[in-house]
């Protein structure tokens, strides 16, 4: 019998498989990441292309960063202070760049933007040249498209968690919009901008296809595509690792960055009451609103539905390797899913039972190694016991897997530790097995987490086109990789029309894991 009071544990499941996932998957992103650091020292140093690399990836990062939060506050603004009919289903829409293939939101923009899209289509009729859409203000315009979604959404839920009693107080004393913007809303902004800000530079510091498609020429490349050119065309593996070992240092400084910016202070406590906002009732700032959220709304549907327009005539006529390559995406999708939901789920339940430390690094791990970092480690591991491009297909789903884990332990995580707390005690009392508690407690309870991270491991795994640039054989690819060759080709018919099957199959693969899990689950 204890002599004190002691802290009840719930030992309802082993932690030890939780243990060997993470300690797997830091010997994964450690090891290749020794041998990369391994490989840089025979390097020859810098050269003039390599600070050109370096001087873009910073450029592109932090323009990028700063029109997507930018442009992020008044529409996040014109959001949170308007109710109209669908505003929720756009607030919903802006989570799907996210999930979106980058390969088809690039033929999106191309439609638009580019020299033969619509808006330079309207320019010529009045004399205006047509735009130019490679090279850096290219590469920023789509990190823009990809990330002001994300940039909204988060400003926006900062907005939301502003006490509504502190509009009340504003409206009693009678202070106008000016006012209200400097003493409540410019405060929020200052705690939530800068963490933003460093996510979306973190993010954009890895762009691969977004550089690769829309680059342009030697004076628009990242450090992740000379990674690649150093494989694909020079095959230099020590100036690639050197580059590599630059991206990844750049890549955790963004992450502590992002961290460090990210605050933990509160906005004030409320009485969880609607926010009615009394400022802006003019008709002036009613149409500036109205403006802003019709030219995001627009600026986001535009590229989606030109990639509908353009791919509907073709999607019929399709060559046989885009649907090879398509069941090819298919089947790495599918690795990468099992993969993670082996990893992820006991990862999952050794944190919420609080075997915080190792789980969380190496969930963190993820995020701070690009996937052509790892991609490039485990080409030098393998490159002298065996041909990489033999290892193309699982390296790449192994790879997917690493990088949606950050997100699924984000997803599963809370869900765990709630079914955890509820039902842990009876379960110990009951001296269930750890089987049967798995069986019958936790899956049952965590189908619609489970079945939404699988979705969005799918999606990100379906529409990637990083590692399997680097591995690939030229009769096997997947289906961005296709429609990247097709693009090459100049093909573009068919291009288009592949990139709306990509499009479908990642929408649909979300779509049914997320409706499989939620379907008959306790919420």
């Amino acid at each position: 019998m204890a002599r004190s009071a002691q802290p009840i544990s719930l030992p309802v499941v082993a932690t030890w498989p939780g243990t060997c996932a993470a300690l797997g998957v830091l010997l994964l992103v450690l090891g290749t990441l020794v041998a990369v650091a391994r490989h840089a020292d025979g390097g020859a140093g810098f050269a003039a292309a390599d600070w050109a690399a370096l001087r873009f990836t910073l450029v592109q990062a932090s323009l990028s960063a700063l029109l997507s939060v930018g442009l992020a506050v008044p529409v996040a603004r014109a959001l949170a202070r308007r109710r109209f009919w669908g505003r929720r289903a756009l607030i919903t829409l802006l989570g799907a760049p996210f999930i979106l293939p980058v390969i088809v939101a690039i033929l999106g923009l191309l439609s638009v933007f580019g020299r033969s899209g619509w808006v330079s289509d309207i320019l010529s009729l009045i004399g205006v040249p047509p735009l130019q859409i490679y090279g850096l203000h290219g590469v920023v315009m789509a990190h823009v498209f990809f990330n002001l979604p994300l940039a909204t959404r988060l400003i926006l839920q900062g907005w939301q968690e502003i006490p509504a009693e502190r509009f009340r107080l504003a409206a009693q004393l009678n202070a106008g919009p000016r006012a209200m913007w400097f003493l409540i809303e410019l405060p929020m902004l200052r705690q939530v901008l800068p963490g933003a800000a460093a996510v979306i530079f973190a993010i954009c510091l890895s762009s691969f296809a977004v550089a690769l498609a829309l680059g342009g020429g030697p004076r628009a490349t990242t450090l992740e595509l000379a990674i690649y050119q150093a494989f694909h065309f020079d095959f230099d593996l020590g100036r690639a690792a050197m580059l590599a070992t630059v991206q990844l240092v750049l890549t955790i400084v963004a992450a502590l960055l992002a961290l460090r910016a990210s605050t933990t202070e509160g906005l004030g406590a409320g009485l969880d009451r609607a926010v009615m906002r009394w400022d802006g009732k003019g008709a002036f700032a009613r149409y500036l609103d109205g403006v802003w959220i019709f030219a995001a709304a627009l600026f986001l549907l535009l590229p989606l539905l030109s990639v509908v327009m353009a791919g509907l005539p073709g999607l019929w006529t399709l060559p046989r390797s885009v649907w090879s390559a398509a069941l090819v995406s298919l089947q790495v999708a599918t690795l990468s899913t099992v993969l993670l939901l082996i990893v992820a789920l006991p990862l999952s339940a050794s944190i919420a039972l609080g075997r915080k430390r190792l789980g969380e690094v190496a969930g963190i791990l993820g995020l701070a190694a690009s996937p052509l970092v790892i991609g490039t480690g485990l080409f030098v591991m393998v490159y002298p016991f065996v041909d990489p491009r033999l290892l193309a297909l699982p390296v790449t789903a192994l790879v997917n897997m690493v990088m949606a884990l950050p997100f699924a332990l984000r997803i599963l995580v809370p869900r765990l530790r709630q079914v955890l707390w509820q039902n842990g005690r009876l379960a110990l009392a009951l001296d269930m097995r750890a089987g049967t508690v798995w069986r019958i407690v936790l899956l049952p309870r965590c189908r619609a987490q489970i079945g939404f991270a699988a979705g969005l491991t799918a999606a990100l795994s379906l529409g990637d086109l990083g590692v399997i640039a680097l591995f690939a054989d030229p009769e096997v690819a997947t289906l961005p990789l296709q429609v990247y060759r097709l693009m090459g080709a100049y093909r573009m018919e068919a291009a288009q029309a592949a990139a709306l099957l990509l499009f479908v199959l990642s929408i649909g693969a979300f779509w049914a894991l997320d409706r499989g899990g939620r379907f008959h689950a306790e919420a």
